[in-house]
């Protein structure tokens, strides 16, 4: 470690959207020792400035005779993130920290041996459930569009980038991840505590189910999708009617595919 942190433990929580990992930081951070909070920005703030330093300013750092400094940079940015915070352990959520660019980051500047959640679901649901997220707050207007807009690489933020990379983890665990469907995230509330529990190696705790209230809300507005975030108090599922398009189902199976 580089750099003096608040907390003991940082476990990453990464994988598909639409997954339930809003629903999963909701019910973690009832736990007073876990701080679970909305999408992070901290993977992105380490990977630029290591960019930059390694990249526009080497010239200036190597000049210097400071070329390491970007290590201790990029350790400083989770510890100043949650600087406020006086929990044990922090759960950070970003769905790309199961990559190997992002595991290598964990791995050199925050824990030698770092903890990553990995939630997955069929992408078939995850793409029907943003076209019902759009449908319900009157924004679906070119269904077709959306569907290829979802899954297009070419997105800043695609499905895609962390869907691809899920084989790439799994054929590459050595401890690191733990994987968790959606489905088992509802269906298998209490068998996924205590896997987690045993992942980031804790005791277990007694979390009310029945009335679960996420304790950082996220501002929707900012993604121009209210309700994306919304969790309700007790687990249960919605029946999405929509019907996916031929062109979308054929990119699905060709992603699908490639694992």
């Amino acid at each position: 470690m580089y750099a003096t942190t608040t907390y003991e433990k940082f476990i990453g929580l990464a994988g598909l959207p639409r997954s339930g990992s809003t629903l999963l930081s909701a019910i973690l951070g009832q736990n007073p020792d876990i701080h679970a909070e909305g999408n992070s920005a901290v993977c992105q703030l380490m990977w630029e400035v290591q960019q930059t330093c390694l990249g526009s300013a080497r010239e200036q750092l190597s000049a210097n005779r400071r070329i390491n400094t970007y290590r201790e940079l990029c350790a400083s940015i989770p510890a100043t993130y949650y600087k406020h915070i006086s929990n044990r352990i922090v759960i950070d959520k970003c769905r790309g920290w199961h990559t190997p660019a992002n595991l290598q980051m964990l791995c050199e500047y925050t824990a030698q041996d770092p903890r990553i959640i990995v939630l997955e679901r069929p992408l078939a649901e995850v793409v029907r459930s943003f076209i019902h997220l759009q449908k319900i707050n009157n924004q679906l207007t070119n269904q077709a569009w959306l569907e290829r807009k979802l899954l297009d690489d070419d997105q800043p933020d695609p499905i895609t980038v962390p869907y691809k990379f899920l084989s790439w983890a799994k054929a590459n665990n050595h401890g690191n991840f733990l994987f968790i469907s959606y489905d088992q995230i509802v269906n298998q509330t209490d068998q996924v505590l205590d896997k987690i529990y045993d992942f980031i190696d804790e005791p277990r705790f007694a979390h009310d189910l029945s009335n679960i209230q996420p304790k950082f809300v996220e501002d929707d507005n900012v993604y121009f999708l209210p309700g994306m975030h919304d969790v309700r108090s007790t687990i249960s599922t919605r029946t999405i009617d929509i019907e996916l398009t031929d062109a979308c189902l054929k990119r699905i199976e060709q992603l699908e595919n490639m694992q």
